[in-house]
């Protein structure tokens, strides 16, 4: 079968009946963890309450230890981003010298040259405008940026021909190489997003710029960036220092901070908690690399790209999907290198409340679907002997308690540890754990609770400037915010993370839904 596997999508694109079976086994994995402890719990509750109650107090000690675990990695991890922040890190490539290049005959920092791919549908120009700026407003030499924007044929052809005037007419001549590239719709085997015009980009920009102006291969760096990212000043020199010095340059991907607050003043209380808990999970993953996939806007080499013939078109979470085509194909060696530096990219916004909270849980789904890498990397794990052992283990564990965490532990929580109290019976209901769960629940949950201190002093510092519109206490509301964090995690975190793995589970697989992008007219123009 050799590395056929790595363009699989699902089970049924397997023709050996047992790969198929296996795969389809490995799909149905995730969702029944999750479903199979949630409903134990709710059985036991009713026939075992004791026992119950005894798991729920050990469950929420080890949630605590988990919280306090993670803050600390919070901490740490903000902390040294903060640092990166202020440095000019163009000037530091200047400073570094050649000798301490892992890259191999590489003489100059200036043999780099940045590919960024921005895929676009229906975007308005005031959201491919600020990405753009952004690349403008970077501390790097421009003439060593190529910029591809992907359109999709799908958007049509008069909204398509609009945006590339105005784009053309403002950015032409401001980077090395602009071209503004229309995704074919209906390609037999795609499926529709971001996968599949950011693969048909690349070739494209292989092809017709990087073969074009003979640059090696070795010495790009591609960035998938999503369209409402905004890269941060030293983006590209950090991205550029960290490759040059980083172990096996080659078999890395360089994962930047996603800060959503571009229009966070815009969001809904609720969607703030959702964006910012986001960010904080992301900033806490850079100190834990050696266990953790690529994810959104992120960068890698132009290499590793061509090695595995792109990102894959037929499925829906291409940008984890992309570093398990890179470990498999590469035999577990590929990595993750952290930047502990951000780019920023968009809260979900809509026009209205309710609508806005559809968007936040239909977006948590679609991350929440990066299941289906799952039975993905297990298959792989599966047929690929050269990966150690060990690894295997290591990473199979790992991810699957992340996405078991995910559909069950807020749940668990917030839901089901109440219940043996209100089902257990009368003889439960009599003895002292009964009568002193709800008080160490309440006590252990509080303390847990503290770690969110962490996170609401630290929205403080990454928040951008105040549009004038709002008032000094709209400050204060950002922090008092947070008493929102159970409803958020339960209904914007677990439900739709269980959904998608429910749907895997069945065989209702996704498609990709892409997040609508909203900024009022007056942020802009503050902007």
């Amino acid at each position: 079968m050799g590395n056929s596997y790595l363009k699989l999508g699902k089970a049924v694109d397997l023709a050996d009946k047992k790969d198929r079976l296996i795969y389809r086994f490995f799909e149905i994995l995730p969702g029944f963890l999750a479903w199979s402890t949630l409903i134990t719990v709710v059985i036991l509750s009713f026939i075992q309450p004791v026992a119950i109650a005894v798991f729920i107090i050990i469950f929420d000690v080890y949630w605590l230890v988990k919280t306090v675990y993670l803050a600390l990695h919070l901490r740490v991890a903000f902390k040294q981003m903060r640092l990166n922040m202020k440095i000019n890190w163009l000037e530091a490539l200047h400073q570094l010298p050649a000798t301490s290049y892992q890259l191999p005959a590489t003489k100059s920092w200036q043999d780099i040259y940045h590919l960024i791919i921005l895929p676009t549908y229906k975007e308005g120009a005031e959201v491919v405008g600020a990405s753009l700026d952004g690349l403008l407003n970077a501390n790097y030499p421009k003439n060593r940026i190529i910029v591809v924007i992907s359109q999709e044929e799908r958007a049509g052809k008069d909204f398509n021909l609009r945006m590339a005037e105005e784009i053309i007419s403002k950015y032409q001549n401001q980077f090395l190489k602009l071209m503004i590239v229309e995704h074919p719709v209906s390609i037999p085997g795609e499926l529709a997003g971001k996968g599949s015009n950011i693969a048909w980009a690349g070739r494209f920009a292989k092809r017709e710029i990087i073969d074009a102006l003979g640059i090696s291969y070795d010495r790009v760096l591609v960035s998938a960036l999503d369209i409402d990212t905004v890269v941060f000043p030293e983006y590209f020199g950090r991205l550029t220092y960290t490759f040059l010095i980083s172990y096996d340059p080659l078999h890395s991907s360089y994962q930047p901070v996603p800060f959503y607050t571009n229009n966070i003043w815009e969001a809904p209380s609720f969607a703030r908690v959702v964006a910012f808990s986001s960010t904080f999970w992301h900033t806490i993953k850079q100190e834990r690399m050696e266990s953790d996939t690529t994810f959104s806007s992120h960068s890698m080499p132009l290499t590793a790209l061509i090695d595995v013939d792109f990102w894959q078109n037929n499925m829906v979470s291409e940008d984890s999907r992309i570093f398990w085509q890179c470990f498999l194909r590469y035999d577990g060696r590929y990595q993750v290198v952290p930047l502990y530096y951000p780019v920023s990219m968009d809260a979900n916004v809509a026009p209205t409340f309710w609508q806005t909270m559809v968007n936040v849980y239909k977006q948590q789904r679609r991350w929440g679907y990066g299941a289906e890498n799952v039975p993905y990397f297990l298959f792989g794990f599966y047929k690929n002997k050269a990966i150690g052992f060990g690894k295997k283990i290591y990473l199979t564990f790992t991810m699957l308690e992340r996405f078991w965490s995910w559909a069950t532990n807020a749940i668990m929580i917030f839901l089901l540890g109440w219940l043996p109290v209100i089902v257990g019976g009368n003889e439960f209901n009599k003895t002292v754990l009964s009568f002193n769960l709800p008080f160490l629940t309440r006590l252990i949950m509080t303390f847990a609770m503290l770690g969110l201190i962490t996170s609401a002093i630290l929205t403080i510092f990454i928040l951008p400037p105040r549009p004038l519109r709002y008032g000094k206490f709209k400050h204060v509301w950002m922090i008092l915010q947070w008493i929102l964090f159970p409803a958020t995690t339960i209904f914007l975190g677990s439900l739709p993370g269980l959904e998608a793995q429910t749907r895997l589970m069945l065989g209702k697989y996704m498609g990709f839904w892409v997040t609508p992008k909203t900024r009022l007219l007056e942020f802009n123009k503050e902007l």
